[in-house]
């Protein structure tokens, strides 16, 4: 009943998505653009998309390779289904939204009860920073990573629960963590690294607290979350890697220091449709509820284990807030990582879910602390507090408005990056900001193009040079692009200050075949074979257990 009555409750902020049209957020159009091109590129063959062709006024863009590709795999299968590209995108916020709460509701439910799970489903759901992702921001990839942080807390408990790993429901459990751990990665590389702390500390929290220490439970864990690092291998090695050839460093260095919140934005900050320093930051009247809560069940609370959790978290949620103020800036500063989150405040997606799991766990244990035994009271008490925290976000449940563009308009040549400049190539200008005049152009030489063809990552002319000439692909260099004339590759040449970051080469007298090829580097062939690997060491190990099952 509890999943149904969740469920229900989800779809209610959903209404907002339900008009025609695309809610206009900050980065709402620049989602819709990015799946159109990733799905371009799918449809072509290419399994994993690295370059976008129509984006950056169509002189196409790397940033496939460094921008979260989970939203887009899931945005692009359902316009594969029939779905134009703006509602693709719409239901993907829907389905993360309503997933993101279930996820929580079956962790804490698993872990503390039922009450407890409840209260913190919907204190997962309706804080106000989820809508301000969902109906502001546009943040599909922030929004898509809540899903998952409860369900890698779900499955380290099960496996916490056991002492032999090579039981087939056990399998299943580590299956789930590393598919868990690998589509965190995928949804958003930034989120991912900010709870891979939280993690680690509840999985010491799990280990120190089992009435007998299970070694296989640390083999078993560690295990399957390696090999979730392993699946999304193909994505985090290049963006990582590779981000050297961009101007990320140098687009977000410093950026932070202007986006620090003011404490008392905390408790309350006004909802409006503002940009990054003036949307609200507040955690959310029923999240402090349940911050309260917690302390009070401190001081009340003698069962160790339990008071270790809480302690631990109630640490961490103003550890998080602390982080987003400028009395942190000494951390920003010697802490390089940090600065790739580019906005403080960013910080605002572990401070919704620890208070999530914070306000359930306690309110839950007051009322059971408080003798409440009829079930129907404590459920009344549940439901009274449950209908404040999705009362108090009622206003923030609809976009600024919405707008109305043809299919055409995100599929066919976009006029931005969709990113801030942070993944143009490092040899480039930061944005184009203008349309081609040709595919291809003529900087030295006398030349007839004959025929062309062109995919998302191959260019093919035919060309009759009168004379030794150098032409201008006008497509942006980044490692990976390569040229052939005639089947021989011949030398690109991006730095030319006049073709500042495209490609640019030199053909011979006569005519030529010409094929201008975007292909894997070495490090991405390798990310894609850890990826491969991965998933053969899964199925071994699955056929191994089974095996293992039979003869036992």
């Amino acid at each position: 009943m509890n999943w149904i009555i969740l469920l229900i409750i989800s779809i209610l902020p959903l209404t907002g998505l339900m008009p025609k049209g695309l809610p206009v957020t900050h980065d709402g159009p620049d989602h819709v653009a990015r799946i159109a091109s990733f799905f371009m590129s799918l449809s072509e063959g290419n399994i994993i998309p690295r370059w976008a062709s129509n984006l950056n006024w169509g002189y196409g863009h790397p940033i496939l390779m460094f921008l979260y590709p989970m939203s887009s795999y899931v945005g692009s299968f359902f316009h594969w289904i029939g779905f134009s590209y703006v509602d693709a995108t719409k239901l993907v916020f829907a389905v993360a939204f309503t997933a993101s709460i279930l996820a929580m509701y079956l962790w804490v439910k698993t872990a503390f009860g039922k009450r407890a799970g409840v209260i913190a489903a919907i204190l997962y759901g309706f804080a106000p920073y989820r809508f301000v992702d969902l109906y502001i921001r546009g943040a599909i990839g922030e929004h898509m990573a809540f899903v998952f942080p409860p369900l890698i807390c779900y499955f380290l408990f099960l496996l916490s629960k056991t002492e032999d790993f090579t039981k087939g429901r056990q399998l299943l459990h580590g299956i789930g963590l590393t598919l868990s751990v690998g589509v965190l990665i995928l949804s958003h590389n930034a989120i991912a690294i900010m709870f891979l702390p939280i993690i680690g500390l509840y999985w010491m929290y799990l280990f120190f607290t089992q009435r007998k220490k299970s070694f296989g439970f640390i083999f078993s864990s560690v295990y399957f979350f390696l090999l979730g690092f392993g699946i999304a291998a193909f994505f985090w090695m290049p963006a990582f890697f590779e981000g050297k050839y961009t101007l990320r460093d140098i687009v977000t260095a410093n950026e932070y220091g202007s986006r620090f919140v003011p404490f008392t934005w905390f408790f309350y900050s006004p909802w409006n449709y503002g940009q990054g320093n003036e949307i609200t930051k507040s955690v959310g009247i029923a999240q402090w509820i349940g911050i309260l809560a917690s302390l009070l069940v401190l001081w009340k609370m003698k069962e160790k284990s339990l008071r270790i959790y809480i302690i631990g978290a109630v640490i961490l949620f103003f550890g998080s807030l602390f982080v987003m103020t400028s009395a942190s800036n000494g951390i920003w500063q010697n802490i390089s990582l940090l600065q790739k989150f580019q906005f403080p405040w960013r910080f605002l997606t572990v401070s919704v879910f620890l208070s999530a799991v914070l306000g359930g766990v306690s309110i839950a244990s007051i009322i059971e602390r408080r003798k409440v035994n009829k079930r129907l009271v404590g459920n009344y008490i549940v439901s009274i507090f449950c209908i404040i925290a999705v009362a108090s976000t009622v206003f923030m449940w609809k976009p600024k408005a919405y707008s109305q563009k043809p299919e055409s308009y995100y599929s066919n040549v976009y006029e931005s990056t969709t990113d801030t400049g942070e993944s143009s190539p490092i040899w480039s200008v930061r944005f184009m900001e203008h349309r081609p005049t040709a595919l291809l152009e003529i900087a030295e030489g006398a030349v007839i193009i004959r025929d062309s063809s062109r995919t998302t990552t191959t260019r093919t002319y035919t060309i009759e040079a009168r004379e030794s000439a150098r032409l201008v692909e006008n497509t942006l260099y980044f490692p990976g692009w390569k040229v052939y004339v005639d089947g021989v590759q011949a030398g690109v040449q991006y730095q030319d200050p006049t073709y500042r970051g495209l490609i640019t080469f030199r053909v011979t007298e006569g005519t030529h075949e010409v094929n201008i090829v975007f292909e894997d580097t070495k490090l991405r062939y390798v990310a894609d074979m850890v990826t491969h690997g991965t998933v053969g060491l899964i199925l071994v190990t699955a056929c191994g257990v089974l095996l293992w099952k039979k003869r036992t």
